[in-house]
């Protein structure tokens, strides 16, 4: 029997939310004054952080199977940020307040800086639509 090959792993979900959020970083750091579009990119920031938080068990756990323990608990530290900062964005995001908003996103920006972006971005916006997903979400 041949091995079962899953295209849509973690590791690929991971490296398109991350350069989705450096798209909406820059296009953030671009916003004059709060409009939707403003709450709509620091909305999508907050939860891309916090799906990309919660892929990282998911990629450590074939590590794990085979004893890989040291690699596991690197990787983990490597992307912990993705849960700390998604929650402060999403916070700020709640409460409005956007120079925490500005703040946190600088230090994503710093965190990804050597993400690099396809040549030809998406047609699509992947935040349009975020604001009012968090809105209706059930999230703390």
């Amino acid at each position: 029997m041949s091995r079962v090959i899953n295209p849509e792993s973690a590791g690929k979900d991971r490296l398109l939310l991350t350069r989705s959020i450096v798209r909406a970083v820059r296009e953030l750091m671009k916003q004059a004054e709060i409009s939707d579009k403003t709450r709509d990119l620091a909305a999508f920031i907050a939860i891309a952080l916090e799906t990309i938080s919660g892929t990282i068990d998911t990629s450590v756990e074939a590590w794990e199977k085979r004893g890989y323990w040291l690699k596991a608990d690197r990787f983990r530290l490597e992307w912990e940020w993705t849960g700390r900062l998604g929650g402060k964005m999403l916070e700020a995001v709640k409460k409005e307040d956007w120079g925490a908003v500005a703040i946190t996103a600088a230090h994503i920006a710093e965190k990804l800086k050597n993400v690099e972006l396809p040549k030809r971005p998406p047609k699509t916006e992947p935040w349009e639509g975020a604001w009012a997903k968090l809105k209706s979400s059930n999230r703390p």
